[in-house]
């Protein structure tokens, strides 16, 4: 029950290793398994993830937005605040490559918001300073 969960971890390592391939593979396993088991805890990170190595792959921004914007639905319908910011982050930044800096910050100003406790949180962090840079 805990292998979409580690295989995520592997992705992330592999993305930051610039092992594209690989954590593409180790995303597409860990999203069989969810298929298979039900298992979904992490589907909305798993499908972050997928965001982020198709990204480094070449895929176009659309279809990059596409696996974002899943992430964003799963977390919510899961009421996961946590993966809906990570998916949420990974989103507006991917916006602002391509539009205007005020549609990423509407993307992830109400995410941010709903947080009141925990601003120490790496993630946390990463999303409050991505929004105060483009004030």
């Amino acid at each position: 029950m805990r292998r979409p969960y580690f295989l995520a971890l592997l992705a992330d390592a592999l993305l930051a290793a610039g092992s594209i391939d690989d954590g593409l593979a180790a995303v597409d396993e860990a999203e069989a398994l969810i298929e298979s088991s039900g298992e979904c805890r992490w589907q909305a990170e798993t499908l972050r993830l997928k965001g982020m190595l198709t990204l480094e792959h070449g895929a176009n921004a659309d279809a990059v937005a596409t696996h974002f914007r899943d992430a964003i639905a799963v977390a919510r319908h899961q009421e996961s605040k946590l993966l809906e910011l990570r998916a949420a982050t990974s989103l507006a930044r991917l916006t602002l490559d391509h539009a205007k800096p005020e549609d990423a910050r509407d993307l992830l100003a109400p995410v941010l918001d709903w947080f009141t406790e925990g601003f120490d949180a790496p993630d946390l962090r990463a999303a409050k300073a991505f929004l105060d840079g483009l004030r």
